[in-house]
Parts: C-alpha cells; sequence; structure tokens
C-alpha cells in the first residue's frame, strides 16, 4: 500500500484540507498522532465507518482506514453472513488492525484495534428485535492505552425513529455499565444533529463534532440534503482534539471515499486521562 505520509504534531499547521467533495469543510491543521503522555494519559485516534458488509471496493476501503492511522475502528455493518469473520479478518489485516470484537455476533457492529491497545474484555449485544425489522446490537470493549482506560461501543441504531429512541437509551445505559470513568460511543445513528435520539445522546456525552470540527461535516452526501447521521461522542472527561470526515488527510484520496462504501468515515483526535 506504499509509504504513509508522515504526521504532524498537535501544533503543526501544514497541509490543510482544501476541498470538501460538497460538504462543509472546516479549515484545520492535521490531526495529533496518537502518543502516551508523561502523566500517562493517552491521544488517540478513532474511526467510525459504516463499511456496508464490504460490498464495495475493498482495497479504497482498507487504504482509507490504514491511512487515518486509527488506534480503535468502530465498524458498522461488518459482513454477518457467509465466512463472515474470514472477510473482517482480510480488511483488519489490509489496514494494519486486528479484530477486537462483533461483527455477526452484534448484528453488524464490529470493532477493530491496533496493536497499542490493551484488551480488558469485550461483549457483544443483541437489542431486542422488533418483527419484520432488521436486527441491531452493541459491540463494546474495554480497553486499555498507557494509563488511559476507556470504555468502546460502536452502534447502528433503527431507521424508525421511536425505535431508534429506545436504543439511544440502551446505548447510554450499556456504557454506564460498562464500569469506567471514560467511554467512547460512535456509529451510524440514521438522524441528524437535530434529531431527537441524536439530542438525547449530545445531552449526555459530547459531540465530537460539535466540540472540535475538522476537516468535513456530513457523512452522507449520495443524495440531498447531504446529512450528518454518523458521529462519535465520549464522555465529559474527555478532551476532544478534532473531529470530522478526513478529506485530505494524508493519503486519502478523494476517488477511494466514493469507491469504499456509501458512507464517509468520521475520525477523532481525543485525549484520555490516565486513570
Amino acid at each position: 500500500m506504499g509509504e504513509r505520509p508522515a504526521t504532524p504534531d498537535r501544533q503543526s499547521l501544514t497541509s490543510l484540507a482544501s476541498r470538501a467533495i460538497g460538504r462543509k469543510l472546516i479549515y484545520m491543521a492535521l490531526l495529533p498522532n496518537s502518543t502516551t503522555d508523561p502523566d500517562g494519559s493517552a491521544v488517540i485516534r478513532v474511526l467510525s465507518y459504516n463499511i456496508r458488509s464490504m460490498r464495495d471496493d475493498t482495497a479504497a476501503l482498507a487504504r482509507v482506514i490504514s491511512a487515518c492511522d486509527p488506534d480503535l475502528v468502530l465498524i458498522q455493518e461488518a459482513p454477518r453472513f457467509f465466512r463472515w469473520r474470514k472477510k473482517l479478518a482480510r480488511l483488519a489485516r489490509a489496514a494494519n488492525l486486528v479484530i477486537l470484537t462483533g461483527g455477526a455476533t452484534a448484528a453488524g457492529p464490529a470493532i477493530l484495534c491496533n496493536l497499542r491497545a490493551t484488551v480488558e474484555r469485550t461483549e457483544d449485544v443483541l437489542l431486542p428485535l422488533t418483527p419484520g425489522r432488521h436486527r441491531r446490537g452493541f459491540a463494546t470493549a474495554v480497553v486499555r492505552f498507557a494509563g488511559a482506560r476507556v470504555g468502546v461501543l460502536s452502534c447502528h441504531l433503527s431507521l424508525h425513529k421511536d425505535e431508534r429512541y429506545e436504543q439511544g437509551g440502551m446505548l447510554l445505559d450499556r456504557l454506564a455499565g460498562l464500569g469506567v470513568e471514560h467511554a467512547i460511543a460512535g456509529g451510524d445513528l440514521n438522524e441528524g444533529p437535530v434529531g431527537r435520539t441524536f439530542q438525547s445522546l449530545a445531552t449526555d456525552l459530547t459531540d465530537c463534532w460539535a466540540t472540535a470540527p475538522w476537516g468535513a461535516e456530513h457523512t452522507w452526501i449520495r443524495d440531498e440534503p447531504h446529512r450528518r447521521i454518523d458521529a462519535i461522542f465520549a464522555t465529559k472527561g474527555i478532551e476532544v482534539l478534532g473531529c470530522g470526515v478526513p478529506v485530505d488527510h494524508p493519503g486519502v484520496a478523494e476517488a477511494d471515499l466514493r469507491a469504499a462504501t456509501d458512507h464517509l468515515p468520521v475520525l477523532a483526535a481525543l485525549r484520555i486521562p490516565a486513570n
């Protein structure tokens, strides 16, 4: 896949994003690299990405993920049927990551990670099934980065607003039940920031894009209006250093973003305090 361009620290003001492939763009420096601070806190990169069951250009998909250099990838619509584990493992390997949890066992959400993460535990959760609708679930984990301990949840909420709102409440309950001070949730919410479920999550958690917007905003641009229906949230003690669609991030080609899947990814840099 070639050598990845070097990325600067958080003081760098080079390589500003210059175009938004049709979406609102925030002109900011590149996100900071992942690092561990002397006090034991950790800066990590988290990517949330709906990969449409890997039905599109999987090579482009792997290139986008790899170029973002994430510590954690919160996947939605991971493969769920025949040889799904092998397909997801192939993607993880191509992006220099490993499978942490999820996939078919969580009805689609999954979590990938790099070898920097120390895994404490994982759990896949199936949500109540409404007859005639898609099964939904959460992929969850508790991991450590140096002295920082963090809970992680990947989700893909319902297309139906009442069911989606109930699932948003279950998401908050599940995060609280992880038994950690700091937690991150990300996924495809199937509604934008004005939606009732989105607003409920943003009340209890930090909406990372709204707090430190970076890159481009909208994650769904296949039809009008363009919308931000994918998001990353963090508990209040986590510092958001930047969050958005990684347009013009080094190594992320516009052609790959269009070919990889029907959603655009959300990339966040977060500082997790030491426990």
